[in-house]
């Protein structure tokens, strides 16, 4: 078992304690790239063990808020310091091109310093209240986290939840995809050597369905933190009842992205190409639905076609590629049925809408950019999250249409909207019923912004202020400034 990858509980790496193993996959050459410990939910009983005595009664519960900051700043720089190591390991991993990587491992560390510089900043608050008393609020950790991520964005998404839970007091279990454990497993060597107190940051890799359903469900965390998509969201949501945990939900999306007819058309192609097919599509937040105004609509198509077919889609460490491999081959077969859908639904494939095969790909699992035109609102390939390289293109008359079909799924993530007209774009995104949305642009993404959607994209925010505050708990105090008898009864 030498050469499997462990987990790291109460401050030492570990394997299961069923002995079972799993591979990980490069996506890009279907070949195996490390074995992995897998862990099972007495592994994460273990871990919420180590958590609980961190918190309750080692040294976390009352270390300094300008001590975590310090742990978090050096964090911040190890990463920094092995940045060239954790890309190379996201893009092996999860199949995404080197470029994409580099810009996550770059967020990380800012992240990281982020919530380190924050939590030193002022908070509470005090209230004027009637003599001879002083009343305040104070925020306090919430206790032990459970933070499950997905494949997509496995670092930077660890990242999202780890550096305010930490920031914040907590002590946490951390369970990152089981397709793509690899970055979290050095983001914890990284973790250890920063110095934190043993048990306060734990990892479990393993299965959602196994390790996940055991952190949702556990009696003894008291707030899990989940991305990833909506049907397992509900299942967590029933879970934590359990002991009525704090939860926070970043679920699916099906955002649209809006081009009126007065915008810019190669700055709109531009940005539509960014919105759905960064990251092979593999983005919650993803414009998966371009919605365009019917007088520059066959224009833009043709535009978008033609730059869409000059992608250059290879392995993500190649030269010069622009877009990436799908996670699995479960997936891709995922995004290919969904596909399928699209042409027996009656919707016009523009472009791709098959596997790519030719010069090596077909050892990986590589998926031509797709774009759909002549869609209905009720096609499954616009309500539906696909997660892949598949745009659904809809034509609108105005801005109440464009309105009425942006908001006509059952998401509410993100979306954007590209005119000249300052005003109508204030207008449709105050309308837009969705958390992220951008004007002339698609998909920047800040650490000091609160991200989270409307409707059944979610439950709560990840990053900025918000993000701190759901690993807080609110604590009212009140303070008699002349102590003494209350004289409420007579006797």
């Amino acid at each position: 078992m030498n050469d499997v990858k462990k987990m790291y509980i109460d401050g030492e790496w570990v394997v299961s304690a069923s002995g079972q193993t799993r591979d990980t996959i490069n996506p890009a050459t279907g070949r195996v790239l490390a074995t992995v410990t897998e862990g099972t939910a007495a592994d994460v009983d273990r871990a919420v063990a180590a958590a609980r005595q961190a918190f309750d009664e080692g040294p976390w519960g009352t270390t300094p808020a300008g001590a975590r900051a310090a742990l978090l700043f050096k964090l911040a720089d190890l990463v920094e310091a092995n940045g060239e190591e954790l890309g190379a390991l996201e893009t092996s991993d999860n199949g995404k091109p080197l470029r994409e990587t580099a810009y996550d491992v770059a967020d990380t560390a800012a992240c990281l310093r982020y919530y380190a510089g924050l939590i030193t900043k002022p908070t509470g608050q005090t209230y004027e209240v009637a003599d001879p008393m002083q009343a305040m609020v104070v925020r306090e950790p919430v206790g032990v986290c459970g933070l499950i991520v997905p494949w997509n964005y496995p670092l930077l998404m660890a990242t999202w939840k780890i550096a305010p839970a930490l920031a914040a007091g907590n002590s946490i279990v951390f369970k990152p995809s089981e397709l793509t454990p690899l970055t979290a497993i050095r983001l914890f060597e990284l973790i250890e050597e920063a110095g934190f107190p043993k048990g306060v940051a734990n990892l479990v890799l393993g299965a959602g369905p196994v390790v996940g359903a055991r952190i949702a469900e556990h009696m003894d965390i008291d707030k899990i933190a989940f991305t990833g998509g909506t049907k397992t969201g509900r299942a967590i949501m029933t879970a934590a009842t359990g002991n009525l945990k704090k939860i926070s939900l970043e679920l699916g999306g099906k955002s649209p992205c809006v081009v009126f007819e007065d915008a810019d058309l190669e700055t709109a192609v531009d940005w539509a190409l960014f919105a759905i097919f960064a990251n092979q599509g593999q983005v919650c937040s993803a414009g998966s639905r371009l919605l365009l105004q019917a007088s520059i609509h066959d224009q833009f198509v043709e535009r978008l076609v033609e730059r869409a077919k000059q992608i250059r889609v290879a392995p993500g460490d190649s030269e010069g590629v622009e877009m990436g491999a799908m996670i699995s081959e479960a997936h891709m077969e995922k995004v290919l049925s969904y596909i399928k859908i699209g042409k027996a639904e009656g919707a016009t494939l523009k472009c791709g809408g098959h596997r790519l095969t030719e010069n090596g790909l077909g050892e990986g699992f590589f998926i031509a950019p797709t774009i759909f035109a002549d869609t209905t609102p009720d096609m499954r390939i616009v309500q539906e999250e696909i997660f892949g390289p598949v745009l659904a293109v809809q034509k609108f008359t105005d801005e109440a249409d464009a309105i009425a079909l942006a908001n006509h799924t059952i998401y509410g993530l993100a979306g954007g909207v590209f005119t000249n007209d300052g005003a109508r774009a204030l207008r449709f995104i105050k309308k837009l019923r969705a958390g992220i949305t951008w004007i002339n642009a698609y998909h920047p993404t800040y650490n000091e912004a609160p991200w989270g959607g409307y409707k059944q994209s979610g439950i709560g925010r990840d990053l900025g202020t918000f993000g701190l505050d759901g690993y807080t708990e609110v604590k009212q105090i009140n303070i008699n400034l002349a102590p003494g008898p209350v004289g409420w009864f007579e006797a």
